[in-house]
């Protein structure tokens, strides 16, 4: 059977795996020891505790998983609800954090590697003695690195296979170690404060739960098994945590797990050759090398996500997003990520990486819980999710102040790092973000709206972090027909460069229901060759006009619907797209997943050549003939184009009253034309002489017209040159007017 056979949608087995795999990694091979030591049997506690704060959030991920999926995790949820300068704190945190993870993950690598070889502490170079877990750290974190930088990736298969490996080497050690187990051997505890110090440092074994939500478009049933598999896999890796941490107790006589601290060993390794002897030690290693592999491997794809939603809102800049031409990778983010993860490993001892990493996912984590209160009393517009909270507000709220207390109980020098690290996001949002980022929060929003009923001193805060971004005219092109993208692509560059602004090329791939996302992004040359030279066409052409441009791809099951999320999460001004009554099959049954209205200004081509030499835009008022104009005029402004204005009445000199009054009011240099008798023949003849035909919705709408078989289809049909329909942003649905008749 083909791989294309056997990708199917992520079934609750499936999203729990994820889940799992998330998690169970590096922390639990690397930190018990040192948790025991510095705790002694409320280590047990301390892992259960952390799970427990991990718990709170994975609730209120999952239901704001389940009302906006998107890329971007953490970062987008407390972007969307606490606005860009909490967005920056969140983003660098998030980038930053799982960069010291991977750090601490090469770094336990190292000390594996060094275990299975037997390798001595240090070689001597140039006189400096260079630790042997530093440099196999510093050689393997430069390898996987680069296996992100040239695109190869881990398939979904392969890490199944490692979560289900590693699940079974502890459940043996476990279940084999308790057979062992002597309450007596359980080391004395060592108080709170400790136990909290240790769930400090732990915390970052439990990074990673919130990227699920960035697959919930891909889980069946999403409002069911999402929450199942966030909150399944948080429970299951805690459950297997604090075995673990019983068995290392109990089953060793008291002192053993010190010992092997303060000697450097891995203690979960030691504690198995102890009970297993060299197969139980062979298994802990190899399982630890694949745990600290996979982990470093998974939190370095994550990062570059996290880059690509900040570089999307202009937190960072936008170029950090460049995909490299021949691996189709965002080989910049990658490659500043790696510098940052190789600095980290010279810099910092290996618990300091890890409670670094713990500080920053606590702020996220923090954030998350307080973004999901905003969202749930701003009363923000479309958000439905299928999962709620339980006891709300009590959950968000105590997973919030957990997260931020725990924080208090981290090393001061960590504590330190970490703070600066916010202090920074915090100062680069004022200094370098503010002023180019547009997107202005739901609770900024919420309380400048209600400006009289607020403290004085919220819509004084609300006022002083607000962005101050040029608003930049965003004109968004979906490509999907390489035969139409110079002429789509060559209008939205003659519209932007008029309006200062920036064209987004967007390519959307429609693949079908049974194959999933993420096998189709892993396989995406396979399933479209042309994809690259669809936008590095784009991009070319665009450059011509000296106008900005950015360029996107989009993979979707859902056609035509994703082109109107993909306008909203971009926040597009105006969309330029194709249409076609050849088209039909590519998007039908997507219209009807598309239920909201227009999330901005749309143009639809019918493309015949596209030439603006001669322009006709037919007239009877309203906004979309005020759009109509409003593209012609910037035609004109561009190629010195020859306007007409054409107005069909039942009188000729009322029709003529009407149309130079209202020509006067759109300030248009334009030749006014005044027909009576039948709209359509009255088109059809003046579009004779025209090179492009602008019609603005009427009414009714023009588009809701093409679905009947009246005047549009009939114009389209029987005219020469090319038609531009036009239809202002409006708070009506029109999605179902497009069933057949759209091609991007």
């Amino acid at each position: 059977m083909s791989d294309e056979e056997l990708a199917k949608d992520l079934g609750p087995l499936a999203a729990l795996t994820i889940g799992v795999g998330t998690m169970i990694g590096a922390g639990i091979f690397v930190l018990p020891g040192e948790a025991i030591t510095r705790a002694g049997s409320f280590a047990i506690v301390s892992f259960v505790l952390g799970g427990g704060i991990a718990l709170f959030t994975a609730l209120s991920a999952s239901e704001l998983g389940t009302a906006m999926p998107r890329s971007g995790g953490a970062y987008f949820y407390v972007n969307e609800a606490l606005g860009p300068l909490f967005g920056s704190i969140a983003g660098w945190a998030n980038w930053l954090g799982l960069a010291f993870a991977s750090a601490f993950y090469m770094v336990g690598f190292g000390e594996y590697v060094v275990g299975i070889a037997g390798l001595p502490d240090g070689f001597l170079i140039a006189g400096f003695t260079v630790p042997w877990i530093k440099f196999i750290g510093l050689l393997a974190a430069t390898l996987f690195v680069l296996v992100n930088y040239i695109g190869a990736k881990e398939t979904g298969r392969l890490q199944n296979v490692i979560v289900v490996i590693l699940v079974l080497i502890l459940t043996v050690f476990t279940v084999y170690g308790a057979t062992r187990a002597a309450p007596a051997n359980i080391p004395g505890s060592k108080g709170l404060t400790p136990m909290l110090e240790a769930t400090g440092l732990i915390f970052v074994s439990y990074l990673g739960f919130v990227q699920i939500t960035s697959v919930a478009e891909e889980i069946k049933e999403p409002g069911k098994n999402l929450p199942r598999a966030i909150i399944g896999s948080v429970v299951i890796v805690t459950i297997i945590y604090a075995l673990v941490l019983v068995v290392m107790s109990a089953a060793v006589e008291p002192g053993f797990i010190q010992a092997q601290s303060e000697a450097d060993n891995i203690a979960v390794v030691e504690v198995a050759r102890l009970l297993m002897g060299p197969i139980g030690a062979g298994a802990m290693l190899f399982g630890g090398l694949l745990a600290t592999a996979s982990s470093a491997n998974a939190s370095i794809m994550a990062s570059s996500r996290i880059n690509f939603a900040m570089g999307r809102d202009r937190i960072v800049t936008p170029d950090l997003n460049e995909i490299h031409p021949r691996f189709g990778t965002p080989y910049r983010s990658i490659a500043l990520t790696g510098s940052f993860i190789l600095l980290f490993i010279v810099a910092a001892p290996i618990n300091t990486l890890a409670s670094i990493g713990s500080f920053l996912h606590l702020v996220i984590y923090g954030l998350l819980n307080i973004a999901l209160v905003v969202m749930r009393e701003a009363d923000a517009i479309d958000y439905e999710p299928s999962f709620t909270v339980p006891l709300y507000p009590f959950t968000p709220i105590v997973g919030g102040l957990l997260s931020f207390a725990l924080i208090y109980y981290i090393e001061p020098v960590p504590r330190l790092v970490g703070a600066a690290i916010v202090l920074f996001a915090a100062i680069w949002y004022l200094g370098y973000a503010r002023s180019r980022t547009e997107k202005q929060g739901l609770l900024s929003e919420y309380i400048l709206s209600r400006e009289e009923e607020m403290p004085d001193a919220a819509v004084d805060a609300a006022e002083s972090v607000q962005p101050t971004g040029d608003n930049q005219y965003r004109v968004m092109v979906p490509l999907a027909n390489p035969a139409h993208e110079k002429e789509l692509i060559t209008l939205a560059s003659a519209i932007a460069k008029q309006r200062g602004g920036v064209v987004d090329a967007v390519h959307v791939i429609t693949v079908p229901d049974q194959t999933s996302l993420s096998y189709a992004a892993d396989h995406v040359e396979r399933l479209e060759e042309d994809h690259r030279t669809v936008l590095e066409d784009a991009r070319t052409d665009a450059e011509t006009f000296d106008v900005e441009v950015e360029t996107n791809t989009i993979i979707s099951h859902r056609g035509i619907g994703e082109v109107f999320d993909a306008a909203a999460d971009h926040e597009a001004d105006l969309v330029v797209m194709g249409w076609g009554p050849d088209s039909g099959g590519r998007v039908e049954g997507a219209v009807e997943e598309v239920t909201s209205d227009l999330p901005c200004d749309f143009l639809v081509l019918k493309d015949r050549g596209f030439d603006p030499e001669r322009i006709l835009i037919p007239t009877a008022g309203g906004p979309d003939s005020e759009l109509s104009v409003e593209v012609a005029k910037l035609l004109q402004s561009e190629y010195g184009s020859e306007l007409t204005l054409l107005h069909v009445a039942d009188d000729e000199s009322a029709g003529r009253e009407f149309l130079e009054g209202w020509a006067e009011a759109q300030e248009v240099d334009a030749e006014l034309r005044v027909e009576t008798g039948d709209a359509e023949r009255a088109i059809e003849d003046a579009a004779g002489d025209a090179t492009l035909v602008i019609l603005g919705a009427t009414e009714r709408g023009v588009l809701s017209r093409m679905l009947t078989g009246s005047l549009v289809p009939d114009v389209v049909a029987d005219v020469d040159c090319s038609v531009l329909l036009a239809e202002r942003k409006r708070d009506r649905s029109v999605l179902d007017r497009l069933r057949g008749l759209l091609r991007w």
